[in-house]
């Protein structure tokens, strides 16, 4: 998926080559001449970016002077037949270039490199989260270049991500005045002179459809029911494994808005002409705050777009 229609983070241009990942002749080779990906998962995931083109582009780096004990992930073949591996290892020296995090600096990023350092983000996290069998409790091993863990006594494990809703709600009325609903959750941390909202966001429990979740958290977070539920988008949020379903869904904004105050510290609805001015760079205040809209890279944000634009 690619283009101005598409999450920031639901881009890609890799071919991921996945029967590749159980032929440990071709593996071999194809390391031997991979472009190589480093994240350093010490440091939060960081990669390094270069930020003196138009474009930030990741450095990608020849295998030589990577640590010896490396466990090479594969990626996939890039369209000139070069393969892509990522590591997780410290950060190399490279002149020009500098550490910087997915959330930083994935919408500023081509198709390729948004896919490559999610895709491998997101494959680190997981071995990092999964070095023991649940099933076994015995330690485990990677294989599969990276796409699957395995402990002695054989039992497998592949990497697996947690499905979760987040929808932007508003009340269907076209113009400056047409209103959103967003809410201020309640773990975020506390900014002097900040208040920062986002869209409605929850897990997909078990035996659950994604358009019931969001009926269930929209009505436990803020109490108001919704209807004319459309999936708007989806992409990865590897922090440590989500994969985000967007949706935009209305309501009625004279209906009474009860806060959950468990999960949420605040709601309220946003006209057209605040969230334009918010994006604009200009305050907005709210309870004595200035507003703060979600970070470029998020689907929240991209939410907002399809609605501010009018493309719901």
């Amino acid at each position: 998926m690619s283009g101005e229609a598409a999450p920031p983070l639901a881009r890609s241009t890799l071919d991921r080559a996945a029967h590749r990942r159980t032929d440990p002749g071709w593996l071999a080779q194809a390391w031997s001449q991979a472009r190589v990906l480093v994240l350093d998962s010490s440091d939060g995931g960081r990669a390094l970016v270069r930020t003196d083109t138009p474009t930030p582009t990741l450095v990608l780096v020849d295998r030589a002077g990577l640590p010896a004990a490396t466990s090479p992930m594969f990626l996939g073949v890039e369209p000139d037949g070069v393969p892509v591996f990522a590591v997780d290892a410290p950060l190399p020296a490279v002149p020009g270039a500098r550490a910087a995090h997915l959330r930083e600096v994935g919408h500023l990023l081509g198709d390729r490199d948004a896919g490559l350092f999610t895709t491998a983000l997101a494959l680190v996290n997981w071995h990092l989260r999964h070095r023991y069998s649940s099933a076994t409790g015995h330690p485990t091993e990677v294989d599969e270049a990276g796409w699957s863990r395995v402990d002695p006594a054989g039992e497998r494990i592949w990497p697996r991500t947690d499905p979760a809703m987040i929808v932007l709600v508003h009340d269907g009325l076209p113009g400056q005045d047409g209103r959103c609903l967003l809410g201020n959750n309640a773990t975020w941390p506390r900014t002097a002179g900040e208040r920062r909202f986002s869209c409605l966001a929850g897990y997909v429990e078990p035996g659950e459809s994604a358009e019931a979740a969001v009926l269930r958290e929209v009505r436990e977070e803020v109490d108001v029911p919704v209807e004319d539920i459309a999936y708007a988008g989806s992409q990865a949020w590897p922090f440590p494994g989500s994969l985000m379903l967007g949706f935009l869904a209305t309501a009625d904004p004279d209906h009474p808005v009860r806060v959950d105050a468990t999960e949420i510290a605040y709601a309220r609805w946003f006209s057209r002409r605040e969230i334009g001015t918010a994006l604009a760079g200009r305050p907005v205040e709210v309870g004595g705050a200035r507003l703060v809209l979600p970070p470029p890279s998020s689907i929240a944000l991209f939410l907002i777009h399809r609605w501010l634009d009018g493309h719901c």
